[in-house]
């Protein structure tokens, strides 16, 4: 089978077998997708991917199934079935990429693992997604974002005010330590491939790759015994240069202003009493100083004070106000749309340069088993 690349979308010439759900593999693949790679799911016959189920509804899916499922393909099958691996061997042959994120043993208990199928595809780039790696005494513990940020140490850094860990906002683990050392890891291997003509088995565990984000807290404590707690240290609340303050009208300032320089026009900017600026001689009265001075006025004021400063504090938005932000607009953030005939939403943002990405985003999300027709001809979409 010939493949042409097209320059603009540089994984055209790209196939990739999905056997994930959920988030963290489904974005990877997506973000393939929108790179040009064809995709097709492989999923379970009895309602397919669990976000499908999900809420919102969009139509006869659920919106964010939609957002992470555009212009893939479908293919509904039972691989404990009889017959079941015959059928997707032939796919496997052709597939550049296979993503997977069943635990550990899984696949090749399906004869689907990565020793099996380097046997009749050499060439083919492997991906392992699980929450704990393959091996180790954790590696079949089943969790989700939250226990994995827990586990690794992160959640206790985000104590609130009555000393218990308060819920992060977003889903880190699945996408800041799944989905996007996914997509490194695969363009790697894919990288690799071009010089050795090997393909590769990549181990995508979410755990292990949160620790990146406190690196200076593991260094610190590996190298010298001293653990970061939450409150104590300069990122996690210990310092009024990096801290959160509540205004009059109960809106909060982020105030960021960590070097020298930033920090002077801040409290220029607040008014901070001399004797106060250097806050290495106490930090938590300089911090107290400024929330009380922070506290004198609502955050309209602040806003105004900040604006065109660089003193690297604003008022903090709600999600709403950041999406009318005329920043973001600018930027065209949302200008992307999928569509499901009657109504529109902003496409799934992707984190590539805009010359990557197809010129519309693909509102053609798949309907479970579209694509079976595909198990007894070819891979081409």
């Amino acid at each position: 089978m010939s493949k042409k690349i097209n320059s603009r979308r540089p994984l055209s010439d790209c196939r990739v077998l999905d056997f994930s759900n959920l988030l963290p593999g489904p974005f990877a693949t997506q973000i393939l997708a929108e790179a040009g790679a064809q995709v097709i799911k492989i999923e379970r016959p009895d309602g397919g991917d669990e976000l499908r189920a999900g809420l919102p509804r969009w139509g006869d899916t659920s919106l964010g199934f939609a957002l992470l499922n555009g212009g893939k393909r479908s293919i509904a099958i039972d691989l404990k079935s009889s017959g079941a691996l015959e059928q997707i061997l032939p796919l496997v042959r052709e597939a550049d990429v296979l993503v997977e994120q069943f635990r550990p043993g899984v696949m090749a208990r399906l004869g689907l693992g990565y020793g099996d199928l380097k046997e009749i595809n050499p060439r083919l780039v492997y991906c392992s997604i699980t929450g704990y790696g393959q091996d180790g005494p954790s590696a079949q513990v089943a969790g989700h974002d939250l226990t994995y940020m827990a586990e690794s140490g992160l959640l206790s850094l985000s104590q609130g005010a009555d000393g218990s860990p308060t819920l992060p906002p977003v889903l880190v683990a699945d996408i800041g330590a799944g989905t996007m050392p996914a997509v490194i890891n695969i363009l790697l291997a894919l990288r690799s491939r071009d010089v050795t003509g090997e393909g590769s088995w990549v181990d995508i565990s979410i755990t292990d790759n949160l620790f990146a984000f406190p690196y200076w807290g593991v260094a610190r404590g590996e190298r010298y015994g001293d653990w970061p707690k939450s409150g104590g240290e300069r990122l996690t609340g210990g310092s009024p240069r990096y801290y959160i303050y509540q205004a009059s009208d109960g809106r909060h300032i982020a105030a960021a202003p960590l070097e020298q320089r930033f920090w002077n026009v801040f409290c220029e900017a607040i008014g901070l009493a001399a004797h106060w600026r250097d806050d290495s001689k106490d930090p938590a009265g300089t911090r107290d100083a400024v929330a009380e001075i922070i506290a004198c006025h609502d955050s309209a004021h602040w806003r105004s004070v900040f604006e065109g400063k660089d003193a690297c504090a604003v008022v903090v938005s709600t999600l709403r106000e950041a999406a009318d932000h005329s920043h973001f607009r600018s930027r065209g953030l949302f200008d992307r749309r999928i569509s499901d005939g009657n109504d529109s939403a902003p496409a799934l943002k992707v984190p590539l340069d805009p010359q990557f990405l197809r010129e519309k985003a693909a509102s053609d999300w798949p309907v479970l088993g579209e694509g079976n027709g595909l198990l007894e001809h070819s891979f081409t979409l």
